[in-house]
């Protein structure tokens, strides 16, 4: 069989660790939740009814994906550079219109994430209703530690969730605070789009969200899963 003949080198296949398998978790795409915490809305001046309400997404290009630990340069165009903790579902089996109570089924395991925000840049697109691409979509924005296969289908519904900066705690909460719980955002984004394996789901930040300057390091933390950190180096 011939091989296709491309112009330049097609991008690479991105991909995480797995605890506990040398085999590693290949990325397809990643969906970011929105103002899942009432807090955090709150602290954005939007808050959250979720009687009147139903979830948002916005999504990372998986080369925005970088592996916990790592270190990257402060980004270019901003000024207010800002963290997000949050926990992330790897989605292990397709599905689509998923009803709640088999949501589970399509779990794979568990991550800790970080969605870095050009802060400054997403108000202003936000503000003039504008995508916000430029403050979320950006390099080395979707930062993710090793999966955390589950085993058997389950729910991770509690467990405190934190972040702290050069030592200092900036982010505390439970997941049991989510607006949307995991099976409500399973079943709600299956009804637009065919779940895949390889699929992350960033599920939504706490309040304290702040901003960070070169040299800083951040360590985040979700009960159950584990830690995911980050280091600022100097702009490029």
């Amino acid at each position: 069989m011939n091989l296709p003949n491309y112009l330049w080198n097609p991008p690479p296949v991105y991909s995480l660790a797995v605890r506990g398998n040398d085999a590693r978790y290949p990325v397809s795409r990643i969906f970011c939740v929105g103002r899942n915490y009432h807090s955090h809305a709150v602290e954005m001046g939007v808050p959250v009814d979720k009687t009147n309400a139903r979830p948002f997404y916005f999504t990372k290009s998986a080369s925005t994906l970088v592996e916990s630990g790592a270190t990257v340069p402060y980004p270019c165009g901003t000024s207010n550079y800002q963290y997000e903790m949050e926990l992330v579902v790897a989605i292990g089996a397709a599905g689509f219109r998923v009803a709640e109570a088999d949501a589970a089924g399509l779990i794979y395991g568990y991550a800790a994430g970080l969605d870095m925000t050009r802060r400054d840049l997403q108000q202003v697109a936000r503000e003039q209703g504008r995508p916000w691409d430029l403050g979320k979509d950006f390099e080395l924005s979707a930062v993710c530690s090793e999966i955390v296969p589950i085993g058997k289908p389950g729910v991770l519904g509690t467990g405190a969730i934190t972040l702290a900066v050069n030592g200092r705690q900036r982010q505390s909460a439970d997941l049991s605070q989510l607006i949307w719980s995991i099976p409500e955002l399973i079943a709600d984004l299956s009804k637009f789009y065919h779940l895949q394996p390889g699929d992350l789901i960033y599920s939504g930040t706490p309040e304290g969200v702040g901003a960070v300057k070169s040299g800083d390091r951040i360590i985040g933390y979700i009960e159950g899963v584990g830690d995911v950190s980050l280091n600022i180096g100097q702009p490029e």
